[in-house]
């Protein structure tokens, strides 16, 4: 009997937690959605830096002693339309599927992935420094540019971020 109850508050909870990832999460890529990302870009705003320890990437570039802070990077699918155009819609999100795939590989687990709309992507990071953001960024942008999309080759992204402020 308590293993039938047990049973029945875990299927409870675990359809719970489906509507949540459904209502927070892009339905194609399963990135995080535009609706989230406005309650978490003002909470990562208005922390101090000193709230997230950990650093931005791999232990050998971070500097000792230097203070977490957050990063907003924006990446945009290169001429993406032409993709939809010359491939079709279905390949089209095949493409946005890998490149969201790739962007999970890229960065770490608490880093925050969202599809902003379209071919546009944002991610939030904490990070000491710029040179640590930029080389998450870079290692983002490298890794979509070396792989081989199928039936479309090469693509690549543009990513632009900046240090977010408090206030």
């Amino acid at each position: 009997e308590q293993r039938r109850l047990v049973s029945s508050i875990l299927r409870v909870y675990r359809n719970f937690q489906g509507l949540l990832d459904y209502s927070e999460r892009d339905t194609l890529t399963g990135l995080l959605n535009r609706k989230t990302f406005d309650g978490s870009f003002l909470r990562v705003a208005s922390m101090s830096a000193a709230e997230s320890p950990t650093p931005c990437g791999t232990n050998d570039l971070r500097r000792a002693g230097a203070l977490d802070t957050a990063w907003l990077g924006v990446v945009d699918i290169d001429h993406f339309k032409s993709v939809n155009d010359n491939h079709g819609h279905l390949i089209g999100d095949e493409v946005l599927l890998l490149v969201a795939r790739l962007m999970r590989s890229s960065f770490r687990f608490q880093d925050r992935l969202y599809r902003f709309g379209g071919e546009e992507f944002v991610v939030l990071i904490r990070c000491g420094t710029v040179d640590q953001a930029q080389a998450a960024f870079e290692r983002l942008r490298s890794n979509v540019e070396n792989y081989i999309f199928p039936r479309v080759g090469r693509i690549t992204v543009s990513v632009g971020f900046t240090q977010l402020r408090s206030g």
